[in-house]
């Protein structure tokens, strides 16, 4: 199987601008990076980083501490779906693509997804979104525009493509805005959480939910 992580490094995470420097959601970004790209690993699969620029030597290095070398990768300037969907229409081989920001993934929750039977296999995400997802129907295509899941369901059934969905918290938890930080600080024990820590950001309990709060 080909596990396929899109990386965009140079303006990452735009929604995290409220709370988070370029400077630090580029740090952060390279942490989940390094994180999914570990948990990969440990499924004994090797990632593919699908780039939209050269990876920087800051990234390099923290992607060599978290998979010891055992990683690709592939530079495609083009939007996510494109660039995805020039990968299918050459590989011979089942693909596998995991967003980088799903700073919660175990090589357990992706062992799931890689090991569930159907030809199109999704890990939606809150909202709508395909987090993660299985192809093994040589005709499916992604389009990651909108409510993607959705439109992955009508894409595999219009393929004539089985399908199945994994149901997987820490696969659906994807960190795309301010409030989706304390995920990382409450459920993992990463590069992402270290990250978080050293740009001042602590626990803070409410009358409510609990959140990050900074110094």
């Amino acid at each position: 199987m080909q596990v396929v992580v899109p990386f965009a490094g140079r303006t990452p995470k735009s929604r995290l601008e409220p709370v988070l420097s370029l400077e630090e959601r580029r740090a952060l970004a390279r942490a989940m990076l390094a994180d999914v790209c570990g948990a990969v690993v440990a499924t004994g699969n090797s990632p593919t980083i699908l780039a939209t620029a050269p990876l920087s030597a800051a990234t390099r290095r923290e992607l060599e501490a978290a998979t010891g070398g055992e990683y690709a990768v592939e530079v495609d300037d083009r939007p996510l779906s494109p660039a995805v969907n020039a990968l299918l229409e050459v590989s011979a081989e089942s693909v596998a693509i995991v967003m980088t920001d799903l700073a919660l993934a175990t090589p357990g929750a992706l062992e799931e997804l890689f090991d569930a039977s159907g030809d199109v296999v999704i890990a939606p995400g809150r909202g709508g979104g395909t987090n993660a997802m299985v192809v093994r129907h040589p005709a499916f295509r992604v389009d990651y525009h909108g409510a993607s899941y959705l439109d992955h369901r009508q894409g595999a059934r219009a393929v004539g493509a089985s399908l199945e969905t994994v149901d997987s918290f820490r696969l659906a938890t994807d960190i795309d805005e301010p409030e989706d930080l304390v995920e990382v600080w409450l459920h993992s024990d990463s590069r992402s959480k270290a990250t978080l820590e050293a740009q001042g950001f602590h626990l803070e309990t409410t009358e409510g939910r609990v959140r990050l709060a900074r110094d």
